[in-house]
């Protein structure tokens, strides 16, 4: 019984400097961003920096909307492409395919977090922008960049989705079908329900990954500092502009890199931050009917 206090007395400190620490850490890298970007927001302007569609370091024009719509465009495209095929493949794996498949298959998707974004694009080069080639342009383009972003992301989406559906109690599942729902109905009606707020946190952490990507964007979009007009159009994400240009850059140049960093840091809380609203209210009105029904 005093070892069992003890040791809660211990953890619970423990824990909580943990978290600590990771608050710490997370708040030191972006007041240290945001430091080196303020001489950046002065000299240029808040409006011209966010609003501008020129960057051009040579002659002092730092716009970065191109690479702003470039990244929302990106992710969004590779995550409407995720979502639906990591949902059915947890569903598979969770609920459909037999034991032996889910031992062939779940390895095989647990393996694709491991590999490399560099592989990533390289695979992307050598395979998906000369079929995208054939649809027009060069090849490097927004729809590239979302076909290999859709493979980088899937193993988080499928994994984190395959956890929540398994977690949904066999009871709902036997009650499903034995009031003579058919096994997709129990799936679709039942059980994808139960396990949205897991769901919805894989799609999060999914669109945390994409707007974040640096290596392979780089190796398959193209670069170009343009707003895209269409999925076969070059662009550059917020990611790659700070990847390819921090080595050499000086003076105004590196503080509105540093500033690029400041925005994408915002720019990712504030999709974080809607994501869990969405998800809070979606639990709300699950909960609400279950909660009436109970009190009847």
């Amino acid at each position: 019984m005093k070892l069992s206090r003890f040791t809660d007395g211990i953890a619970r400190p423990a824990v909580v400097a943990c978290a600590s620490i990771s608050f710490l850490v997370l708040a030191g890298i972006f007041i240290f961003t945001l430091i080196e970007a303020m001489p950046a927001f002065r000299e240029i302007g808040l409006f011209n920096f966010l609003f501008g569609t020129e960057w051009r370091p040579g002659q002092e024009k730092f716009g970065i909307l191109p690479m702003v719509i470039g990244s929302l465009a990106v992710t969004a495209g590779s995550m409407l492409l995720a979502i639906p095929l990591g949902i059915a493949c947890a569903i598979l794996l969770a609920e459909i395919a037999p034991s032996r498949i889910q031992a062939l298959l779940r390895p095989a998707v647990e393996l694709l977090v491991g590999i490399p974004s560099v592989v990533y694009g390289v695979v992307g080069m050598v395979l998906i922008v000369p079929q995208v080639r054939l649809l027009g342009g060069s090849g490097y383009s927004i729809l590239a960049a979302c076909i290999v972003l859709m493979a980088m992301v899937l193993p988080t989406i499928i994994s984190i989705s395959e956890d929540s559906i398994r977690a949904v109690p066999r009871s709902y599942r036997d009650g499903s079908l034995a009031l003579g729902a058919t096994k997709w109905q129990t799936i679709w009606r039942v059980l994808l329900p139960a396990a949205r707020s897991g769901i919805i946190a894989s799609i999060i952490l999914g669109t945390g990954r994409a707007i974040g990507e640096t290596m392979a964007m780089i190796m398959v979009i193209g670069n170009a500092v343009l707003i895209p007009t269409s999925p076969l159009d070059p662009a550059r994400t917020l990611t790659g502009n700070i990847a390819v240009e921090i080595m050499y850059a000086a003076g105004t140049h590196r503080q509105a890199l540093f500033a690029t960093g400041v925005v994408l840091f915002l720019l990712i809380v504030g999709i974080n931050s809607l994501a869990m609203l969405a998800m809070r209210r979606s639990q709300a009105r699950l909960g609400g009917p279950r909660e009436q029904t109970d009190g009847c």
